[in-house]
């Protein structure tokens, strides 16, 4: 039977067309893919993303454990800060797609990867983390909203608890903030600005309702992949995968080649690679 996640009867309410995607019944679109695509990039919309996987990695060898899994260092992160990256396989295929938030030091992180990719990623996750000091705990208790759009965080703020709210208006891109029980970090998977607001489950259906009320319109799957095409996102399955490269794919640039003894998961297949010269590489057309 397919997950739902704690929104499905918001969804069923707004006459959501339902879909089945990486093992969740998900909404499609509401009526109109293309009108909700152009909602986000005109004003704001809210999709539910309480599919994804978040993942809160921490222990003294936290720091360790990610710089040798993922292809970015995270030692570059100062605290509330994020990075987009890649998981890597010994081969430098991809494992999955990812984004990492260093929180309030350096034994505490979250990652948030794909749905479909959930079993996999934890399994090689906790494979890896066999030689580290660190505790993996898969946070299934929370609900994850994305608000975008040129207005979703000025409709947005007024639902955060209001000790969080200034410092949220403020972050910068790729930043992210955490108290009173919410997360929201200024990223996002459409190419416009907004906020991914991840809260208790329990408190899902109510911060869906005040963004409604607030103007923010519902957006589905339908809408989220035009948008992220359209601004040249990657998607996994599609423009990469673990028989592909973040080379090949494009991505390149989510590799951090230094320091040179920072010996990552995949990095000598991608020397090797390198050294040799892409063979092929993705580009948008």
């Amino acid at each position: 039977m397919a997950k739902k996640t704690p929104l499905y009867d918001r969804h069923l309410a707004a006459a959501a067309q339902i879909v089945p995607f990486g093992g969740w019944d998900m909404p499609l679109h509401y009526g109109s893919q293309i009108e909700e695509h152009h909602v986000v990039r005109r004003r704001a919309g809210v999709f539910d993303v309480s599919h994804m996987t978040v993942v809160d990695v921490s222990g003294n060898g936290a720091t360790d454990y990610l710089r040798h899994l993922l292809a970015i260092d995270v030692a570059r992160l100062v605290p509330g800060q994020a990075l987009y990256s890649c998981m890597l396989n010994d081969g430098g295929g991809v494992v999955d797609d990812l984004i990492v938030y260093r929180r309030d030091t350096m034994t505490a992180y979250r990652v948030i990867v794909n749905a479909a990719t959930r079993e996999r990623d934890l399994t090689w996750m906790a494979d890896v983390a066999a030689a580290f000091s660190v505790r993996i705990e898969p946070r299934d208790d929370l609900a994850m909203l994305a608000v975008q759009g040129p207005a979703a965080r000025e409709l947005a703020a007024p639902l955060l608890p209001e000790q969080m709210r200034a410092a949220a208006l403020a972050l910068k891109p790729f930043h992210a903030i955490e108290g009173a029980g919410a997360f929201v970090g200024r990223t996002g998977y459409t190419g416009e600005d907004g906020w991914e607001v991840l809260l208790p489950a329990a408190n899902a259906a109510g911060f869906w309702d005040g963004l409604l009320k607030a103007g923010a319109a519902p957006c589905g799957l339908g809408a989220r992949d035009t948008l992220r095409l359209e601004a040249g996102m990657n998607l996994y399955g599609q423009d990469m995968d673990e028989t592909t490269s973040p080379l090949t794919s494009g991505l390149g640039w989510t590799i951090a080649w230094a320091p040179e003894d920072r010996k990552f998961i995949g990095r000598a297949a991608l020397e090797r690679e390198r050294s040799a010269g892409v063979a092929a590489r993705f580009t948008g057309l």
